[in-house]
C-alpha cells in the first residue's frame, strides 16, 4: 500500500457521502411533491458532519505539523549559529 492511501481513502468517502446526500435529496424533494422528508435531512447533516470532520481533522494535524516542524528547523538553525 501507498503512505497516503489512508487520506483517499478518507476523501473519497467524504465526497462520496455528500454526492450521495445531494442526490437523496434531490430525488425525494421531486419524488415527493416538493417536499423533502426528516428522515433525508438527518442523512444529509449526517454526511455533511462526517465531511467537515474529515477535512477539518485533517486540516488541523497538517497545519500542526507544519508548526511543529517549523519550530524543530528554527532550532536547529539556532543551535548551529
Amino acid at each position: 500500500m501507498k503512505a497516503n492511501t489512508k487520506e483517499w481513502i478518507q476523501y473519497g468517502s467524504a465526497v462520496v457521502l455528500i454526492m450521495s446526500g445531494v442526490v437523496l435529496t434531490f430525488l425525494c424533494f421531486f419524488l415527493n411533491h416538493y417536499e423533502v422528508k426528516d428522515s433525508v435531512l438527518w442523512y444529509v447533516a449526517q454526511c455533511l458532519v462526517y465531511s467537515g470532520s474529515i477535512y477539518g481533522v485533517s486540516m488541523f494535524i497538517h497545519t500542526k505539523f507544519g508548526e511543529v516542524k517549523s519550530y524543530i528547523d528554527d532550532a536547529l538553525q539556532n543551535q548551529k549559529k
